[in-house]
């Protein structure tokens, strides 16, 4: 069967770049970076040139990047390394539609007695500027806002929300796991302290990730125990990983081009096919300000999860924008936040692509989703006007 994979907001496939550029520490080059002798050394610098390939990526300095396990523990290193290691009370400032590595952190500090606010979106999945400014005129606070939302692809105005946090006397944190490869970044033109990004959403594999910490910025380590990371990130570094992740940062700044025109074409062709032969859709999030490989879209009167079992049977990979929680549907958190109709929440796919997609793909899905959702809607249990 053929396999069609529209899921690469989840996971990518590992470059075959990556794999290779990993694969002579598995078998040869295994010594400890942290080591005085030569076969440790030489270990070393390669783990420095990926630290170096990842800053070049976002603009950032060398000395800037710490290597960690995954996004999530860059999220939270950033948010509660930060507010532990304040001298004064802080607030703690995010958006109702974040992802959970950082939305739980922040419910975490607020058990603890830290202001946490979170802030509104509108229909589009969009943050309004003022909301910031009156969050921020209670007092000094750590902010975390997502650069792009991993669901509908939404793009934040994080230069701008940024630019607020600094006059202000805040710490501003973005969660760019989404944006990293996908959308030009460069720290030196945006005053953020932090920027989280994670290897497996850019073609590297799973299990790690790194933090950007501007110089100067002071944050308590999660993990103690060691020197490594400049005593930001105890634990022996995992050097292949950290490779892989290296290489994979500079592949993505010689396809970013491809990411945000080839691929953008794909998801708007993606878009206009489903519109032009499905009936009762809807196209969530903001179109002028989304990510260039991800369309949300609902179908209306239609579980999401139905219709993922069956692009499934098609050999078709995509996610739901529900969640099946003790065998009951319930739209995400995102998408009640922006206030998605109940006829419509539900029935909430994500397809999200990358730039080992094709035409032929898009084709593919068009082919075969039509007759999915007429399927569907004739023995929906809703009633469908």
């Amino acid at each position: 069967m053929r396999t069609v994979y529209l899921d690469n907001n989840a996971t990518t496939q590992p470059a075959p770049e990556v794999i290779e550029a990993m694969l002579p520490f598995f078998t040869e080059l295994w010594g400890n970076p942290s080591s005085m002798h030569r076969f440790g050394g030489q270990v070393h610098h390669h783990v420095e040139t990926a630290r170096a390939q990842v800053a070049a990526l976002i603009g950032a300095e060398v000395s800037e990047i710490v290597f960690t396990g995954c996004g999530t523990e860059s999220d939270n290193l950033a948010i509660r390394g930060t507010v532990e290691v304040a001298h004064t009370p802080v607030n703690v400032i995010t958006s109702r539609v974040e992802h959970p590595a950082v939305l739980e952190p922040c419910r975490m500090l607020k058990e603890r007695g830290v202001p946490v606010i979170e802030l509104e979106v509108d229909g589009k999945g969009q943050i309004n500027l003022d909301d910031l400014r009156l969050a921020l005129s209670r007092g000094r606070a750590v902010v975390s806002l997502m650069w792009a939302n991993n669901e509908t692809g939404v793009v934040f105005p994080i230069a701008e929300a940024a630019d607020l946090v600094k006059a202000a006397g805040g710490i501003m944190h973005t969660d760019a796991i989404q944006a990293v490869g996908k959308l030009p970044i460069n720290v030196q033109r945006v005053p953020l302290d932090l920027l989280s990004l994670s290897g497996h959403k850019l073609h590297a594999p799973k299990g790690i990730g790194a933090l950007y910490i501007r110089r100067g910025t002071r944050l308590r380590p999660l993990l103690l125990g060691g020197h490594q990371e400049s005593g930001k990130r105890g634990g022996t570094e995992n050097v292949p990983y950290i490779v892989g992740l290296g290489r994979a940062c500079e592949l993505a700044a010689k396809t970013l081009a491809d990411e945000t025109t080839r691929v953008a074409q794909l998801r708007d062709r993606l878009q206009a096919g489903i519109s032009n032969t499905c009936s009762k859709v809807r196209v969530n999030g903001d179109t002028e300000h989304r990510l260039p490989n991800t369309l949300n879209i609902s179908f209306e009167y239609i579980e999401g999860e139905s219709i993922l079992y069956h692009l499934s049977d098609c050999g078709i990979a995509a996610s739901s924008g529900s969640a099946c929680t003790s065998g009951s549907l319930e739209p995400s958190h995102v998408i009640r936040a922006m206030g998605v109709p109940f006829i419509a929440a539900h029935g909430s796919i994500r397809f999200s692509l990358s730039r080992y997609n094709t035409t032929s793909d898009i084709d593919y899905v068009l082919e075969n989703l039509p007759p999915i959702i007429k399927k569907l809607r004739a023995i929906s249990p809703f009633a469908v006007p």
